[in-house]
């Protein structure tokens, strides 16, 4: 797949200058630094959104950075579902995941959507190489309980859906070391060999805790936490969000999201962006500017 580059002609040669001038401190701030970016929504699927995120992802490691990618795939999971005639079906937000389905969540993710991800970065000037919590070791897993949010003595299976049980990140390590940029599936492994689908912001979360990231990026079609009237948040403490989620400002998919952003806040990871995918190069900006293009999360 070919693109075009980014047309930067418009631009006259001073404000080039000063653009890139403004970046150099955020540069020399986190030269050497661990970012997870949890990789979804639109981003994923427009082509241009797609190549403009391979570009960021190369070059925040040109610049000496350490991007991880962890991807998603929802949507292309119920795709290729709906090709064998398989419907989906889901429980407080979790996909059942049966036999047959973990095998396509397995091709889908693994395969597909891990390779097109992999080959972008590469068609950009990177080394990218994918990885599952299979390889190395890296995510072990256990069978989710999951618990009726209104009756918690009543449990649902929703088959091998799996919670981490821990991370091993020394194959993750390897690579970031020797200038390749890993890009993770999140599929887990349990203690019989079996493979659990695991929640892909989830799995964003712990690697970045395990890690001690600088910065866990989380991708989304939203322009980030938003408020009752509709403002986006930029900067929210664990504390204004356990408020925020008190009065329903909060609810739905954003929860999950948050859960797993508050905990890496707590474990060590310096800063939590969820940040809107649908702008160009987001990444650049969020990272390399003082412009806040998303939701900033911090411990305190």
């Amino acid at each position: 797949m070919s693109h075009t580059p980014l047309d930067l002609s418009h631009i006259a040669v001073r404000d080039k200058a000063e653009i890139l001038a403004q970046a150099l401190p955020y540069i020399r701030k986190f030269h050497g630094k661990t970012m997870v970016i949890k990789y979804g929504g639109n981003a994923m699927t427009d082509p241009a959104l797609q190549a403009a995120f391979a570009e960021d992802v190369v070059l925040l490691k040109l610049v000496g950075i350490n991007p991880i990618v962890v991807h998603g795939g929802g949507p292309q999971i119920d795709e290729a579902l709906a090709r064998i005639g398989k419907k989906g079906t889901f429980i407080q937000g979790m996909r059942v995941t049966d036999a047959e389905t973990m095998g396509v969540v397995e091709w889908v993710l693994a395969g597909e959507v891990q390779q097109d991800i992999v080959g972008l970065i590469n068609h950009a000037g990177g080394k990218a190489v994918g990885l599952t919590g299979r390889d190395g070791g890296l995510v072990r897993a256990r069978k989710m309980k999951l618990l009726d949010k209104d009756d918690p003595t009543k449990e649902y299976d929703v088959g091998q859906v799996g919670e981490i049980d821990s991370i091993d990140p020394a194959v993750v390590k390897a690579l970031q070391d020797d200038a390749f940029i890993p890009v993770i599936s999140p599929i887990g492994f349990g203690e019989h060999n079996e493979s659990y689908n695991i929640n892909a912001d989830l799995v964003a979360s712990k690697l970045a805790e395990v890690l001690k990231a600088e910065k866990l990026l989380m991708l989304t079609n939203i322009s980030g936490v938003l408020d009752k009237q509709g403002q986006l948040l930029t900067d929210l403490t664990s504390r204004r969000i356990d408020e925020l989620v008190a009065d329903g400002t909060i609810s739905g998919g954003m929860l999950p999201k948050l859960a797993g952003a508050i905990d890496a806040a707590k474990c060590g990871v310096n800063a939590v962006h969820i940040i809107d995918d649908r702008v160009p190069h987001v990444l650049l900006l969020e990272i390399l500017t003082d412009q806040a293009f998303g939701t900033m999360i911090r411990a305190r």
